[in-house]
């Protein structure tokens, strides 16, 4: 059985992939994620899924049976990528711009070993509640959102804006399960080991 790495410092994938019994090591990689001149948000999330994956990869024996996962989310409002906001301002800006809209959340999910790259991209849709101007300011208080895609946590305070959900909710967390498992065991790697 190869051993897996994960390429992320995300807590939130790390706590996705022991929810369903995954053994595996943490090798986060940093990687360049501007979006390339007119890349559509669907390549964007599969690039940097895959990018990740290599990047970790590369760091290791590649003689060692093992392999590599990399993801990466994103928030996409009318075509448009909304990333983590760099500063209160702009993730003022992008909860004012989804409240009471509905968004896209892009997850891809990436496997590497020395012979091959597998990905798969996951979209869910997500519907807010009108937010007003007060309790945005107060969600940005609480510091949640500043690390986030699109500036919200689901799995956190910002649970209470969301109105709608259709598609993954591990997706749109940060690691879509069901596609994640089936990569998994094209790769031999099992999941529900019972041994965490």
């Amino acid at each position: 059985m190869p051993v897996l790495y994960l390429a992320s410092a995300s807590p939130r994938r790390r706590e996705l992939l022991t929810q369903i019994e995954v053994a595996h090591q943490l090798l986060p990689v940093d990687i360049d994620e501007t979006p390339q001149p007119d890349e559509a948000p669907a390549d964007y999330v599969r690039r940097l899924a895959q990018e990740k994956a290599l990047a970790a990869l590369a760091r290791l024996d590649a003689a060692q049976p093992l392999c590599v996962l990399g993801a990466d989310t994103t928030v996409v409002l009318d075509g448009r990528i909304l990333g983590k906001p760099a500063d209160r301002e702009e993730g003022l800006a992008m909860l004012a711009a989804l409240s009471g809209q509905t968004h896209q959340v892009l997850t891809a999910v990436a496997l590497a070993d020395a012979q091959r790259c597998e990905a798969r991209l996951v979209e869910s849709r997500v519907t807010f509640r009108a937010i007003s101007g007060e309790e945005a300011a107060r969600y940005w208080a609480s510091g949640e959102p500043a690390d986030k895609a699109g500036g919200y946590a689901i799995q956190g305070l910002g649970a209470v804006f969301v109105r709608e959900l259709h598609g993954s909710y591990s997706a749109v967390v940060g690691l879509p399960l069901c596609e994640t498992a089936e990569l998994l065991a094209a790769f031999s790697v099992p999941c529900w080991t019972g041994t965490l």
